[in-house]
């Protein structure tokens, strides 16, 4: 799956089968379902994971919350648009 092909799939009604749980957060973040994204994510121990983690919570608003798992993450908070990021991340992720 490609990053064209992962976009085109938030408009089906489930995540595709053959995607990370890191892809599966990222889907369900993308169909206006933190809560779901979050809980997939917030307990998986990793730097991609913590990114992921770290984009909810600058989503949410929380930032100091966010700047914790960016440096759990080993990245700072960026600038960019929050649509920005989350297509950062899936280009990063998207042959995980």
């Amino acid at each position: 799956m490609n990053f064209n092909q992962f976009k085109e799939s938030i408009s089906l009604k489930d995540p595709p089968d053959i995607v990370s749980p890191y892809l599966k957060a990222l889907w369900f973040d993308a169909k206006g379902e933190w809560e779901k994204a979050h809980t997939i994510i917030q307990d998986v121990e990793n730097n991609n994971a913590a990114w992921i983690h770290a984009y909810l919570h600058r989503k949410e608003g929380d930032t100091g919350n966010a700047d914790y798992w960016y440096r759990r993450a080993g990245k700072k908070r960026p600038t960019i648009t929050l649509q920005a990021e989350w297509e950062d991340i899936v280009k990063a992720l998207i042959h995980y």
